[in-house]
């Protein structure tokens, strides 16, 4: 009986058992004992009005969290998701969470032990060439003799750490990435201690990237597969740098740290054939790039546009000169077979200088008017990656490099052509951890003629993290 109270239903069910009670006989009961029967009648009824009630005060408890419930999910349907990730950032399996922040560390230990052969003699210990391929300190010697060196050293071991942070409606990413490579410090006497350096540093919003990592004009993707630090170096377009780039789909666009490099004349007081940094770049490098990836592999086509430039007083020209370098890059990875893949790129162009060949040789020359001749170089490499099976393979690489030297400017004592073969097996025992070993050998020839060769065996063990 909703909406009476206890009182008013006592009262009308106490009317009923008064009104239903049997008329006084002769016989009749006492009125205490009629009293004492009401008494009694009316306490079941209080009894049997308060389990009513017990019930349906569960039943209305009920009913106000299921109203309750109804009201929360309407509210939840209501109001607009909560910001999140892209897809490819939600499931993340790795790395660790500091706020709203993902951190994840990587890397790779490396060993490599080499054994070295030049035709000319060998470079000093501490010098670059012993801990990796350059094309351009392969010695020349023609009074040389060949010596045979050996080197160990963990140099490109490398560390990074990675940041993706939600930030409005996209992801905040950020890249810093350190190795123990070209650093002037250490011995072989008793520490072997390297400081580390900076590889890459990069922010990462939306369609941007600000920092220092790969140039647009080179294509990561498309590098052979060798123990060597750098592999058919002569071939490749090979530079890290500061920049700003904008991708948007398959388009990439970006402004670069420019840097002129320099021949020496006869007249430089290193020289010729020295290098000259002038050091008076206004204009950043620009460099635009297109990545077609389909079922069948990949491949990126970039263009590069330089302002050379050198200042009044370097290399004693009469006044700031400056000229226009160009390049243009074709690269790519084709998959062969279940799992094999054939990877090559091809470089022609104009003042190209430090962007191929590690810089075996330079943008550009003085003329006698004191005015820039830009150098034309063309380079480039084919490797061929096989699987013996699931736990190893190899790769074989050929390199190749020519300069177009304006040696009247120049002298003949610089680089003509380069060249190198790569060949090596690779074994996977467990996943990440890689044992290889690897022959190469390679020439550079001189303007005047001059060669020589180095070849070299390298064992290799690195495990990545």
């Amino acid at each position: 009986m909703p909406g009476l109270t206890k009182i008013t239903k006592v009262l009308l069910l106490s009317g009923t058992m008064l009104v239903s009670l049997p008329a006084v006989t002769a016989n009749a009961q006492t009125v205490e004992e009629r009293l004492d029967k009401l008494e009694a009648a009316l306490d079941k009824i209080l009894k049997k009005l308060d389990s009513q009630d017990s019930k349906l005060s569960e039943q209305d408890k009920e009913i106000v969290k299921q109203a309750e419930r109804l009201t929360k999910t309407e509210e939840m349907a209501k109001a607009p998701p909560p910001p999140s990730l892209p897809d490819k950032e939600k499931a993340k399996t790795d790395g660790f969470m500091v706020g709203s922040t993902n951190i994840k560390i990587g890397g790779y230990v490396k060993l490599d032990a080499m054994v070295s052969s030049y035709s000319d003699g060998a470079p000093a210990s501490n010098n670059l060439g012993r801990d990796f391929y350059i094309p351009g300190l392969t010695t020349v010697n023609a009074a040389g003799d060949r010596e045979t060196v050996t080197d160990f050293n963990p140099r490109e071991t490398r560390i990074n750490f990675a940041t993706s942070t939600p930030a409005g409606d996209g992801v905040v990413k950020t890249l810093l990435e350190m190795d123990f490579q070209t650093t002037n410090d250490g011995d072989e006497r008793t520490t072997n201690g390297y400081s580390p350096r900076l590889r890459q540093a990069i922010i990462s919003y939306d369609n941007w990237t600000f920092g220092q990592t790969w140039s647009t004009f080179q294509d990561v993707g498309a590098l052979a597969e060798n123990l060597d630090f750098v592999g058919p170096a002569e071939g490749t377009v090979f530079v890290r740098q500061a920049m700003l780039r904008y991708t948007n789909g398959p388009f990439q666009i970006a402004l670069e740290q420019p840097e002129t490099t320099v021949t020496g004349t006869p007249s430089t007081p290193s020289g010729a054939g020295a290098r000259v940094l002038p050091g008076t770049d206004p204009v950043p490098d620009l460099v635009a790039r297109y990545n077609l990836k389909e079922d069948w592999g990949q491949v990126t086509i970039a263009g590069i546009l330089r302002s050379l430039t050198i200042d009044q007083g370097t290399l004693d020209v009469p006044d700031d000169d400056s000229a226009v370098g160009y390049g243009v890059s074709l690269s790519g990875k084709i998959k062969v077979a279940q799992k094999d893949d054939f990877r090559f790129m091809i470089t022609a162009g104009e003042g190209l200088g430090r962007y191929v060949a590690l810089n075996t040789v330079n943008a550009a020359a003085v003329n006698a008017m004191g005015e820039l001749e830009t150098i034309g170089t063309i380079s480039g490499f084919a490797s061929y990656r096989h699987f013996w099976g699931e736990k190893s393979r190899s790769n074989i690489t050929f390199s190749y490099f020519k300069a177009d030297n304006p040696t009247a400017y120049t002298g003949t004592g610089v680089t003509d052509n380069a060249m190198s073969i790569h060949a090596n097996y690779i074994y996977s025992p467990v996943p990440k951890l890689d044992v290889g070993i690897e022959y190469m050998y390679a020439e550079r020839e001189l303007e005047n003629g001059l060669s020589g060769n180095m070849s070299r065996v390298q064992l290799s063990t690195k495990y990545a993290f």
